[in-house]
């Protein structure tokens, strides 16, 4: 079976009773209890540096014993019930990979990191936390009622959450650190001395202002630029919002708003504190305003976007086809002659065309195929 045949078979919807659904946990929480295995054998490589004061490393071991058990149940439960015993099998010998790395039995190589490490850790907490907000959320105020937790396209979203927290880190320390280091050296440091020592909370409005700027421009120019279009259609090729859709964004892409993002920060030289305040926001609110919830905000939503103003980004319904591009703020669309807010809600999403694989391997591959002369499926 071909990668992409397996990725378009792993995002079927999953239903109850066949197994299934036990096959999925136990092969995501032993993935998770690895990696956190992972975080104990070398904690200079895959732990985020400045968390590590915070672990209790007492109750953490605590906490990966009890979620190795956990896999462990779930894949022994999907070899009972599901058709073949793979999966579950997988899931078990995951629980117990995780079990011998995180025993202490395994000794750890001697590896010089030189600051270079990937953040296990921030994925596993990142990936836990926003799961534990927002799948109850979604289940209480849902938007689409029918739309299932593990719905069609779940695994590929999954995929590209753990990449644009993973892979991400390394391609940022020999791309943006860089030019952060270079743009430290050519910036005036009284003038940037000057905007850190602004009112935090105007510190913060600032970023906004300034960082939606850019990325409007960006994101209103991969949808018009063909070239573009077809690296952002992978973000759009999602045909379910939900608090993962947020995450299937092309590498490409991903650098480029982080360029349009970093660029004003590093140059305007913000406040440490304005920063993180801005991080911990916008990483809240680009997963939000995917989320599958049914919030109006009548006032706010021309203050703020809301999951209303993007849901009608993403909609495939010809009206609202380029529109709303504004990431935070709608007053951009207002001024550009961009906005769309109909009275009723998006109902139909994904892009015109259907050409765009299922596999985040096809996706990657999507933008270049006139390159090979031949579809990526």
């Amino acid at each position: 079976m071909s990668k992409v045949l397996r990725d378009k078979y792993e995002d079927l919807e999953l239903t109850p009773g066949q197994g299934k659904i036990s096959a999925a946990m136990s092969i995501g929480i032993g993935i998770l209890s690895l990696f956190g295995a992972f975080c104990f054998l070398l904690p200079e490589l895959f732990t985020t540096p400045d968390f590590r004061g915070f672990y209790n490393a007492d109750v953490l071991r605590v906490a990966l014993q009890i979620s190795i058990a956990i896999g462990f149940g779930f894949g022994l439960y999907s070899m009972m019930k599901h058709r073949t015993m793979k999966y579950g099998l997988t899931g078990m010998l995951l629980a117990t990979i995780a079990a011998l790395v995180g025993s202490g039995r395994i000794e750890a190589p001697d590896i010089d990191t030189r600051n270079l490490y990937v953040g296990l850790d921030y994925f596993i907490l990142t990936l836990l936390v926003l799961a534990l907000v927002f799948i109850p959320l979604e289940r209480a105020f849902p938007k689409v009622k029918e739309q299932k937790v593990l719905r069609k396209g779940w695994v590929t979203d999954i995929k590209y959450f753990m990449f644009s927290h993973l892979g991400i880190q390394l391609i940022s320390f020999f791309t943006i650190i860089p030019i952060q280091v270079f743009l430290h050296q050519v910036t005036t440091w009284e003038f940037q001395k000057a905007i850190a020592a602004q009112p935090l909370l105007l510190q913060f409005i600032e970023i906004l202002l300034v960082v939606d700027f850019g990325t409007y421009w960006i994101h209103r120019a991969m949808h018009e630029i063909p070239a573009l279009w077809k690296i952002h259609a992978v973000h759009h090729s999602t045909e379910h919002m939900d608090w993962l859709a947020s995450s299937r964004l092309h590498v490409f892409e991903i650098l480029a708003n982080r360029f349009a993002g970093y660029l004003p920060i590093f140059v305007l030289g913000f406040a440490p504190s304005a920063l993180y305040a801005y991080l911990v926001f916008v990483s809240f609110h680009a997963i939000f305003i995917h989320a599958n919830v049914k919030f109006r905000f009548p006032v706010l939503r021309w203050v703020l976007a809301t999951p209303e103003f993007h849901h009608w980004h993403h909609s495939s319904e010809e009206a609202a086809i380029d529109k709303n591009y504004a990431g935070f703020l709608p007053l951009y669309d207002w001024l550009f002659g961009t906005t769309y807010m109909p009275k009723q809600l998006a109902s139909q999403y994904g892009t015109v065309s259907d050409d765009i694989p299922d596999g985040i391997v096809g996706q990657f591959l999507y933008p270049f195929k006139s390159w090979f002369g031949k579809s990526t499926n």
